[in-house]
């Protein structure tokens, strides 16, 4: 297994962490096997946040509260606020450190605000973390995003000591140029989405990619046995970016270039109900996994509220990668309708 420095935080941990966004959708008795098992086998940094709705609970039901069997030093937890103001973070703090069951966060991040706080900003946003650190409630700050402007901007800010952005092997020159800047002013990367939003079919080539890069932990969306089963595997195995993990990524690179939804559902939610991460995404799933469950008469439905859509725009000014969504949804749509009809074959 690899270990790395998350930056100035002084931090080292296993070179993979644990994402905890997905076991909200499972029940706590197989969220606490899944987070207990990642443990045991080696995983020791756990990344969830306040939007996350019980994961919060759900860690902390898995490791009882802490104890001897798990120690709560042994164990490196990362949260988000989603609040861009003073009383937004202290009540947000508060509602974590209790869910969790502990007396501090390892890395609290600020979950993609809409900019980049600073001192003496007017916000009092980063005033208020500071203060939260001197009470040692936090240890160290964070700061997630999708857009590439404020990543900069946060970093260059010299105030965050990590940064929390989606990186995979479609990632492109931008993702690359904020990995190489965090390594120079030695601030953590953390790296979401690395199977981009399960688009990407080789979970074994996205880790090999981000094994790569000494400076990267990328955080595994962890919803079922068999996922974590893989990942563990390849921190066993030592796994590295071979010949014919390189073809794999080169054709799913050539397959996937262009405008896609990555699914971080930031576009949501649509006035009209539509589940629009879902739908503009259902073309690439189709083609790329068994097409039968995006068949069904409920996804039949689903798709059907495209049809709703105002074209309001609100989804294109909530989109991190300025995609023209009512766009994207319609193409889907009609791919979709062809799909059916047996038009086109997949």
């Amino acid at each position: 297994m690899t270990k790395v420095r998350l930056g100035k935080t002084g931090i080292e941990i296993e070179k993979n962490g644990f994402g905890a966004l997905p076991i909200q959708r499972v029940n706590f008795d197989e969220s606490d096997y899944l987070v207990r098992k990642a443990y045991e086998n080696g995983m020791n940094f756990f990344d969830t946040a306040r939007s996350y709705t019980d994961s919060e609970e759900k860690l902390a039901s898995a490791f009882k509260g802490f104890n001897e069997e798990y120690p709560r030093e042994s164990i490196i937890i990362a949260t988000k606020t989603p609040s861009e103001t003073r009383e937004g973070i202290l009540k947000d703090i508060e509602t974590s450190l209790n869910y969790l069951q502990t007396d501090y966060v390892d890395i609290y991040q600020l979950h993609n605000p809409s900019f980049v706080p600073k001192l003496d900003d007017g916000s009092e946003v980063y005033e208020t973390l500071l203060e939260l650190k001197d009470e040692g409630k936090i240890r160290h700050i964070g700061y997630t995003s999708h857009k590439y402007e404020l990543a900069i901007e946060a970093i260059n800010s010299e105030l965050y000591e990590t940064i929390q952005f989606p990186f995979s092997y479609l990632s492109t020159h931008k993702e690359l140029d904020i990995v190489e800047r965090c390594r120079a002013h030695d601030i953590g990367f953390i790296a979401m989405k690395a199977m981009s939003g399960g688009l990407l079919r080789s979970s074994k080539a996205a880790y090999a990619y981000l094994e790569h890069f000494e400076n990267v932990v990328p955080i595994w969306g962890v919803q079922r046995e068999e996922e974590l089963d893989e990942f563990l595997s390849y921190m066993k195995d030592d796994v590295k970016l071979d010949d014919e993990l390189s073809e794999i990524i080169k054709i799913e690179r050539e397959e996937l270039e262009g405008e896609f939804c990555r699914g971080c559902n930031y576009c949501a939610p649509c006035p009209m109900d539509i589940e629009i991460f879902k739908c503009a995404r259902m073309s690439l799933w189709i083609r790329r996994f068994p097409p039968e469950p995006s068949l069904t008469p409920e996804s039949q439905e689903m798709m059907k509220k495209i049809e709703e859509c105002i074209e309001c725009g609100e989804c294109k000014t909530r989109c991190p990668y300025g995609l023209d969504i009512p766009e994207l949804l319609k193409k889907n749509y009609e791919d979709y309708k062809k799909i059916l009809s047996g038009e086109i074959k997949v």
